[in-house]
């Protein structure tokens, strides 16, 4: 049995007698479904912006719209045109199996209720949903992004004509309270945590590793890179998600 064998094997035991499993994802779940990181030197989102305050920030936004849209269409279009990819299949059977209580995601993407998981905070909210920067209302985003995408114009709110702001968190903006305390919630009752695909680097949702923990609850952290949190980890395995969490399922649920 080769060591990640084993660690698998003591994942699964871990899960197995876990009465409230969770899990924490962030972007390295969805980066093989095309969707690119935000730090990755080559390949991160952030390595083709000089200054990423220029554009997702929500003064940016306020004050020049058409580029931070600009700068959103590439990346509107790969997570519309995303598919869920074997990792976001599997939590979501271990969801249906009862092995999976809820899972906290700091990606917009929506892959994981693509994927079937019925209980996802989106922290860092989602591209679901737009909102009128001047009246409030709110529309469905499928009724704006794909004329966004094909012209590239900014969309403006049919009931007062302000400009409509997808459901995502840019920088100098809240996290949605009450996703975010019930994100927060499940973190302090939960008795395992799988930290999957995130580097832990912002905060508040990078320190809910540390809160689980501090609640008695074990945690794995399944992900390439080292994390700053790697020393209170009960398991670390360093490999693809997309190769873990299938075989993760597969011993504990028979697809």
């Amino acid at each position: 049995m080769t060591n990640l064998d084993t660690l698998i094997a003591e994942t699964v035991t871990l899960l197995r007698a876990a009465n409230h499993a969770i899990a924490l994802t962030g972007a390295g779940i969805s980066t093989p479904s095309g969707i690119p990181d935000f730090r990755s030197p080559d390949s991160g989102i952030w390595s083709q912006t000089t200054d990423p305050m220029e554009v997702a920030s929500i003064y940016a936004f306020k004050h020049w719209p058409q580029r931070f849209y600009d700068w959103l269409r590439p990346l509107a279009t790969m997570i519309l045109e995303a598919y869920p990819n074997a990792a976001h299949l599997a939590l979501a059977k271990l969801e249906q199996r009862g092995l999976l209580k809820s899972i906290i995601t700091q990606n917009i993407d929506l892959l994981h209720t693509k994927a079937g998981s019925q209980k996802v905070y989106e922290v860092h909210g989602h591209f679901r949903q737009v909102t009128c920067t001047s009246c409030f209302a709110q529309f469905p985003a499928e009724q704006y992004l794909p004329e966004f995408l094909e012209t590239g114009e900014v969309p403006m709110c049919p009931m007062c004509g302000g400009i409509l702001k997808p459901d995502v968190i840019l920088y100098g903006e809240m996290l949605p309270i009450s996703v975010l305390n019930q994100a927060q919630l499940q973190t302090r009752i939960c008795d395992l945590m799988l930290v999957i695909g995130s580097s832990l680097e912002v905060a508040p949702v990078g320190d809910f590793p540390l809160l689980a923990k501090q609640s008695g609850a074990k945690v794995v952290m399944i992900n390439l890179e080292e994390t700053c949190l790697d020393h209170i980890a009960d398991i670390i395995i360093r490999a693809d998600v997309v190769d873990v969490l299938p075989r993760l399922a597969e011993q504990l649920v028979p697809w």
